[in-house]
């Protein structure tokens, strides 16, 4: 249990690691341009989990997670999880670090937020309570934004939870360091126009929404629908993202883009960060 001690911990974490000396960051990572809309979709599955995304400029990372005997392993399937692979060696002591290397500016050197998308997988209780234990702890503690009785502080970095979701445990909260992803066309799952201090981002499956696949001319009520929705979401202070897309190089691939980028969507999801990056640097 979350108790308003460790709330206050995390508080005097927040402050405390922001005016700890750090190292100045490299100069390749002050060439790098941060990417808003740049989303890494299985993150971990690259030869660098996150720092190749961290390379490209992309401002969102995801990663899948089992509990396996206390411990949180970063995998697609539980067959592949190894012990060495654990949420806090591939994401959360990188981010760490990276923050002070800022000065606990971000995870760049600009103000910008950036997300670390955890999508669960097994028993959605425990492995939440398992996360928040990490989420909680005085060395990672000041990287999260954080909602406590009704307000949220924004900080270096959003975690949200995807798949399997607590819902009722986050919702019972008066105090957390994560967010809720909704569902768009599931009102029941915390959709469109749900409350942002839970759920500031709504994701679906594009195919699962949509026909188009970047073939040919996007039908009009299509084109209609894909703005509508975004329009809804950021009236309500929320972002949008779509998994599914078709992420396989060509003009279907670009073109999907260009709409779901001109639409303001604000993560484009992919696998291929080179392809991303320079298709959003050519804008």
């Amino acid at each position: 249990m979350i108790t308003p001690r460790r709330v206050l911990a995390a508080l005097l974490a927040a402050v405390a690691a922001t005016s700890l000396a750090a190292a100045p960051a490299s100069a390749h990572e002050r060439g790098v341009r941060p990417l808003p809309q740049a989303h890494s979709h299985n993150d971990y599955e690259h030869t660098r989990p996150l720092q190749d995304a961290l390379d490209q400029g992309f401002t969102s990372v995801e990663a899948d997670i089992f509990l396996v005997d206390g411990q949180l392993l970063v995998a697609h399937d539980l067959a592949d999880t190894r012990p060495d692979r654990t949420l806090e060696s591939l994401y959360l002591e990188p981010l760490r670090k990276r923050v002070l290397a800022n000065h606990g500016v971000g995870v760049y050197r600009q103000r910008l937020e950036f997300q670390l998308l955890i999508d669960v997988k097994g028993d959605a209780n425990s492995t939440y309570a398992a996360l928040e234990k990490r989420l909680y702890d005085p060395r990672y503690s000041f990287l999260f934004s954080l909602y406590a009785f009704g307000h949220v502080q924004k900080r270096a970095v959003t975690a949200v939870i995807s798949g399997g979701r607590p819902k009722d445990v986050m919702l019972g909260q008066k105090f957390r360091l994560a967010f809720y992803d909704g569902r768009i066309k599931d009102q029941n799952d915390l959709g469109i126009g749900s409350d942002r201090r839970m759920t500031p981002l709504v994701s679906d499956s594009w195919t699962g929404l949509f026909t188009w696949t970047g073939e040919g001319i996007f039908p009009a009520a299509e084109r209609a629908k894909l703005h509508e929705l975004v329009k809804s979401a950021h009236a309500a202070g929320q972002r949008v993202r779509f998994w599914a897309t078709p992420d396989t190089a060509g003009p279907a691939r670009d073109a999907l883009w260009k709409e779901l980028a001109d639409a303001g969507v604000d993560h484009l999801n992919t696998d291929d960060l080179p392809g991303l990056a320079n298709f959003l640097r050519s804008r």
